[in-house]
């Protein structure tokens, strides 16, 4: 879920190499290697598992202690023996050794944001606690960052959300086609193999070449999906794991697109109410109705003359592709009221002012709906099934919905080379959550607690935004919980609420 924040994020809305029951085979008996798996499976891994790290520093700015190093994986977990890729990982060892207990790997989110920064990240604010105990270890997700990066030569009109409109329709099912075009001439033999479940086997060659028999581990928004896989393949390996704005893996991703817009409605229904109790300030409306009217009405004059804010002329549609606009009450009536005022100054659009380059890195978007076709086949290849869920999501969800059941690049995409993992152990783990998130919306977070049946949920009443944990001006509360549980490896007894701070 895309997020204001880089280090939390994901994306808002090739034949294979080898024998489909062959390839899950053999990445069965690797997913789980232990005394029942066969020799010449454990075999075959060795060169991943047994291999020398060349580690030096990441770079002139970082310090000395933070080091970089890059790994050999297996690009198709079922043909060890075949293709290798890069995985670029990070470590930056505890601060004692007689309380070190391992490494805690870390994940940003996305799927495919960088994260080989994260352990000096100076927006992460680790307690002493945790760096005593901890080696931190950042890693780049396959075919992102520095991990053999993927690269489909998309254009920023091709990376861009765009909503639902009849009448522009056919060429939204063009662009998809385009994109998922690109993707399959510039990374075709890479793609089938871009998944959460070979992450999940890249986290443990990590573990392995590390050297320690279990992991502890800290994700945040499509992170928490990453983590639950690496439970559910290596539940013996997964020592501490704490799951940050948690997606529900069971609607991995099509319905966790729509579940944004639901999730967005509810947030903006919060926030017509705070704000019409705040006329005086704002003067966005006296009502919560008077409040909503003012915004769309925003809308719909941005969508007949472009509002300029920032040297940027937004139209209406380029309001509404914020689906984080209403994270927190107070900074979007502020942002709000400042379009508003815009938009009666009447400013005229610059030419060129509401377009963004045509030239723009895309390896996180190609990186994103990599892994986002590939994970799973529930995408449907019909256009049309597409254009009726549009409509309907339109009515029932106003603010966002027909971005989040937009035409995707995944309706032209070839599967990937495994059926989607279904999450369903008894992995302790921590789930913490906002209750005001509407990228991983509360009840999302719940079903990742359902499916985790060994796990405890934290929820943060009244918390907004997206991402709990570790941040500048964080729940002091939730981080406590957290670092209790990576500290000392007891969950709570039972479920625990924190509260947002006063004037949060």
């Amino acid at each position: 879920m895309r997020d204001r924040n880089t280090r939390r994020t994901q994306l808002r809305p090739a034949a294979l190499a080898t024998a489909a029951l062959t390839a899950l085979t053999l990445a069965t008996a690797c997913a789980a290697p232990g005394p029942s798996a066969p020799a010449a499976v454990k075999d075959s891994l060795r060169p991943y598992t047994q291999q020398r790290l060349q580690w030096k520093r990441c770079d002139a700015k970082s310090p000395e202690a933070f080091r970089c190093a890059t790994l050999k994986v297996p690009l198709d977990y079922g043909d060890p023996g075949g293709r290798t890729i890069g995985l670029a990982i990070s470590r930056l060892g505890a601060t004692s050794g007689k309380d070190r207990r391992g490494v805690l790997l870390l994940n940003p989110g996305g799927p495919g944001a960088p994260g080989l920064n994260l352990p000096v990240d100076p927006q992460m604010k680790f307690p002493a606690e945790v760096r005593r105990r901890y080696d931190l270890v950042g890693f780049d997700l396959r075919g992102a960052g520095r991990s053999t990066p993927v690269s489909c030569g998309l254009t920023a009109g091709e990376q861009a959300d765009r909503p639902y409109k009849d009448e522009t329709f056919a060429k939204d099912v063009d662009r998809a086609r385009t994109v998922a075009g690109k993707c399959r001439a510039a990374a075709g033999d890479e793609l089938p193999h871009l998944t959460t479940r070979n992450a999940a086997r890249d986290m443990d060659v990590i573990r392995a070449v590390l050297g320690e028999k279990k992991i502890s581990y800290l994700g945040y928004s499509y992170g928490t999906y990453l983590g639950a896989v690496y439970t559910q393949l290596f539940p013996r390996h997964a020592d501490r794991m704490v799951l940050d704005s948690a997606t529900d893996p069971t609607r991995i991703y099509r319905g966790m697109f729509q579940d944004m817009a639901r999730a967005a409605e509810q947030a903006f229904a919060r926030w017509a109410e705070w704000t019409a109790r705040r006329h005086t300030t704002y003067g966005l409306g006296g009502t919560p109705a008077a409040v909503r009217r003012t915004f769309r009405d925003l809308v719909a004059g941005a969508d007949r003359e472009p509002v300029v804010s920032e040297g940027q002329a937004l139209t209406g549609d380029d309001i509404r592709a914020d689906n984080s606009m209403f994270f927190h009450v107070r900074a979007a009536a502020e942002r709000v009221a400042a379009l508003k005022k815009a938009a009666g100054e009447g400013t005229p659009a610059r030419s060129g002012a509401s377009g963004a380059s045509e030239e723009s890195d895309d390896n996180y978007a190609s990186a994103a709906w990599s892994f986002m076709c590939a994970d799973t086949r529930t995408w449907s290849h019909d256009p049309e099934r597409y254009r009726r869920e549009a409509i309907r999501d339109s009515a029932r969800y106003p603010l966002y919905g027909d971005f989040a059941a937009a035409i995707t690049p995944c309706a032209f995409w070839e599967p990937g080379s495994e059926p989607q993992t279904t999450i369903d152990n008894e992995a302790g783990a921590l789930i913490v959550q906002n209750e005001w998130d509407s990228q991983t919306p509360l009840f999302a977070g719940r079903a990742m607690h359902r499916a985790l049946r060994g796990s405890r949920m934290l929820t943060v009443v009244g918390g907004e935004g997206h991402g709990v944990l570790y941040a500048p001006g964080g729940n002091s509360c939730a981080d406590a919980a957290a670092t209790a549980y990576l500290t000392t490896g007891g969950l709570p007894a039972e479920d625990l609420t924190c509260r947002a701070a006063a004037g949060r």
